[in-house]
């Protein structure tokens, strides 16, 4: 008899451009009234001529306007925000919001140089993101867990910070990284790993969820305890092609090939809606994802 497979979680993917129509509370609520286990608010974007809405801001607003729907941000770059201020941002929104808090986490993409340049925010070497990132991470674990706090890195510093309250459970932290040492670092360090399907196809990506699987085992981890996330775009349309920018075609050829990242070790799928979202999320939900499941029972 065939082994069944863990339930995979699935998550919904909104962005924060600005647009005439946009109402992204009532796209929050939707996802929550139709099951999904997460939302997340795509385009952390600080500088430039396109009119989008701060992620922060819009996180905590959704997270007043829902009640049961886990939240993250896809993703922070960390020149955005110091990691001490963040540390506390993230205690009080995931009080807040008993306990729905994702603190998802990337170094700052190559693409975003002009930002940080135009704001004076920090700019860093690829070896160099990797530091900042872990240093990052041993920041905000500090910060929640013990007083008078000091850390001497090469990137953050804090002299004897302490931030009250401390959170009431551990804020899970992902990474939204594919590099070969961002990967080690997940498998070493992260609660969770968050890739994106067009920047990173499903053959490499199930390679490097195994690397991190080996690395956290060989830190002492446990492995299965780490989440293994995707971001996937799709569109439920009968006829459309899967290409290298979306999976695509009727409700069964998607389900068909979500099942399969799932069997390949992903253990929750953030799905980002193509075409009209209202209408590719109610398709989701009622045709697709009863199919995943049923191919994975």
């Amino acid at each position: 008899m065939a082994m069944r497979l863990p339930t995979p979680g699935f998550g919904i993917n909104i962005h924060t451009r600005m647009h005439p129509d946009m109402d992204l509370v009532a796209e929050a609520l939707h996802a929550e009234q139709l099951g999904f286990d997460i939302v997340t608010l795509h385009g952390d974007v600080l500088h430039g001529t396109a009119p989008s809405l701060e992620t922060w801001t819009l996180l905590t607003w959704l997270a007043a306007r829902t009640t049961r729907i886990r939240l993250a941000p896809l993703v922070l770059a960390l020149p955005n925000r110091h990691p001490a201020v963040l540390a506390k941002m993230a205690e009080t929104l995931d009080r807040l919001s008993a306990g729905r808090l994702i603190l998802a986490l990337g170094s700052g993409a190559a693409m975003n140089e002009p930002a940080y340049r135009a704001f004076g925010l920090a700019q860093r070497a690829p070896r160099q993101k990797v530091e900042a990132l872990e240093e990052a991470i041993d920041m905000l674990h500090g910060l929640w867990s013990t007083s008078s706090f000091s850390y001497a890195g090469r990137h953050v510093q804090t002299d004897g910070a302490t931030i009250e309250p401390k959170p009431s459970r551990p804020i899970p932290i992902w990474l939204g990284v594919f590099g070969d040492r961002m990967v080690e670092l997940v498998g070493r360090k992260a609660d969770g790993w968050i890739p994106t399907y067009p920047f990173l196809a499903p053959e490499p990506a199930y390679e490097k969820l195994e690397r991190i699987r080996r690395v956290a085992d060989n830190a002492g981890r446990n492995s299965d305890e780490i989440t293994y996330a995707y971001n996937v775009p799709v569109l439920v349309e009968a006829g459309s092609s899967t290409s290298r920018g979306q999976i695509a075609g009727s409700a069964e050829e998607v389900a068909r090939q979500l099942a399969d990242f799932v069997r390949h070790g992903f253990t929750l799928l953030n799905l980002w809606p193509g075409g009209v979202a209202t209408q590719q999320c109610e398709r989701l939900a009622r045709e697709v994802l009863p199919i995943v499941r049923d191919l994975l029972a």
